[in-house]
């Protein structure tokens, strides 16, 4: 270890030795839960240090070492990690987060998640009264955080039509906006490559944005292009919230295609010099090299997707606006190895060709891949797996202090398709596999991906951290057995080596089995 290191690793540890000297009771507490001798990893990103974590009524009260007067439930930690539970900037659980068989979501309680973001793409509901009372009149086993979703706002005032936004529909939008920011919305999404987001110009963006910047939220962005057009769509990004004046979040932040492999180490250049010129702008990632959405979205073009299902059937059939779509299908195929790159998920019409990927569906088929994406684009689409990343392009991105780690998933039960593993396995890939096994990044600064940064890219003030006064949601895992088994080939399998988590201070996994509770509820931004 050199001199400096050496420095800053004793000087950290005073520094945490003072905080957490600060947080120690004057009189011996009286706890309902004892988190006893655990490697505490508090969010910051700072060295972990040995101690105990105190909660009571949902709160954690002392954390450090401390006398302890009395513990209804003391939970032995030698040998575990203590962390704030995860906070998911990015999940898609909007409508299955308040069904029976998956409010519980339980493929991300078993990651250490506590808190999920939802509303993301543009997409989700924009009554967040509504959605927030439905949550808590049953629980959840997350706490649940919706972004408005400027899709579905788009949608609700304007339609699926591809024109500009008239000035009354303009008022009308913003004036929701500012109905769901007053009724507990943390921000704005939108999804720039989804009908109808990616209808809206950058100027009624700006608008409904500077909106939400009054309510103190953040506008998340699935930008406009991931592939060539990425530094374009990032700046038009950073534009949106320059002129907004409110904190701009990439989501998904990658760049897509072997073509264009490398350009996010740019994109990371531009936003660190937007960033030193005081603009907040940050980024998440899952660790994966695939992304996953529908198939008409990978290979079509936005504006070619206007309407719905009978209207791009009817331009397809059409002998000039046919052949424009039918060479685009042909182009973007021909980019992902002629449909080598792209595996199916989930297809109604033709459950066998599920986990196929499309050059494997026409070669047993005996036809040309681009007859296999016409004929599932024809019967209403498909849910498909990407791959299109570079492995050291996500290992690099991971490592960039201000990007966060979210899963672009959602809560799932065990079925026949074939979902991307991010669903059930983003945070302990992230941690166990990529920090601990693969040190591609230090194990803090992978805890803090999950949960201060997160935390402070949202605006909270009492989760993401283990310090007194916050809620005591809590991740305790086993650091030699917190991994991932979902694959691609069998994505339906939960994490393990989450030994205990806690959601409001109550017990959602307890000695590595769930435990079933419903304790989360919905956050409203204050």
């Amino acid at each position: 270890m050199s001199i400096y290191s050496y420095f800053r690793f004793m000087t950290t540890g005073f520094a945490i030795s003072l905080l957490l000297s600060s947080q120690l009771p004057a009189e011996p507490v009286e706890a309902e839960i004892l988190l006893q001798g655990g490697t505490i990893h508090d969010g910051s990103g700072d060295q972990p240090v040995v101690g105990d974590v105190a909660i009571s009524q949902g709160r954690i009260i002392a954390v450090g070492k401390f006398e302890v007067a009395s513990a209804d439930l003391t939970i032995p930690c030698k040998g575990l990690v203590i962390t704030p539970g995860f906070i998911d900037l990015h999940n898609h659980s909007d409508s299955v987060i308040v069904q029976d068989g998956t409010r519980s979501n339980m493929n991300y309680v078993l990651q250490g998640c506590t808190t999920i973001v939802t509303g993301n793409c543009g997409s989700g509901p924009i009554d967040v009264k509504a959605y927030y009372e439905r949550i808590n009149s049953a629980g959840a086993g997350t706490n649940v955080i919706q972004l408005l979703p400027q899709g579905s706002l788009r949608r609700e005032v304007v339609g699926t039509s591809r024109r500009k936004a008239t000035e009354d529909e303009l008022e009308s939008m913003c004036s929701l906006a500012e109905t769901a920011m007053k009724q507990g919305a943390w921000g704005m999404s939108t999804g720039l490559i989804y009908v109808p987001s990616s209808y809206a110009d950058i100027d009624e963006l700006v608008a409904i944005a500077t909106v939400v910047g009054e309510h103190g939220g953040i506008y998340a962005s699935h930008i406009r292009g991931e592939g060539a057009g990425l530094l374009d769509s990032i700046n038009e990004a950073m534009e949106i919230g320059q002129r907004a004046k409110l904190p701009v979040h990439i989501s998904h932040f990658k760049s897509s295609g072997r073509d264009n492999w490398g350009l996010v180490r740019v994109a990371v250049d531009v936003i660190n010099k937007a960033r030193e010129r005081g603009q907040v702008v940050t980024a998440d990632q899952y660790p994966y090299r695939a992304s996953s959405t529908s198939l008409g979205a990978t290979l079509l073009p936005s504006k070619m997707r206007a309407g719905n299902r009978d209207a791009v059937i009817k331009r397809l059939d059409d002998p000039q606006t046919g052949k424009a779509m039918v060479d685009a299908i042909r182009t973007n195929l021909e980019k992902r190895d002629n449909g080598a790159a792209v595996r199916i998920a989930r297809y109604n019409p033709r459950k066998d060709w599920v986990g196929k990927s499309l050059a494997q569906i026409a070669s047993e088929e005996k036809k040309p891949s681009l007859d296999i994406a016409l004929e599932i684009i024809r019967a209403g689409g498909a849910a498909i797996v990407n791959f299109s990343m570079d492995e050291d392009d996500v290992r690099f991105v991971m490592r960039v202090p201000w990007v966060a780690t979210a899963s672009d998933g959602r809560a799932y039960l065990p079925g026949a398709d074939k979902p991307h593993p991010r669903s059930y396995g983003t945070f302990p890939r992230k941690l166990g596999y990529y920090a601990i096994k693969q040190g591609n990044l230090p194990l803090e600064q992978a805890v803090r991906s999950a949960t201060g940064l997160p935390a402070d890219i949202l605006g909270m003030k009492d989760r993401g951290y283990v310090r007194v006064g916050q809620a005591a949601d809590l991740a305790v895992f086993d650091p030699e057995g917190f991994i991932d088994l979902a694959s691609f080939d069998d994505p339906h399998q939960y994490s393990e080596g989450v030994r205990y988590l806690l959601v409001n201070g109550r017990l959602a996994v307890y000695r590595g089995t769930a435990t079933g509770a419903l304790a989360g509820r919905a956050l409203a931004k204050p």
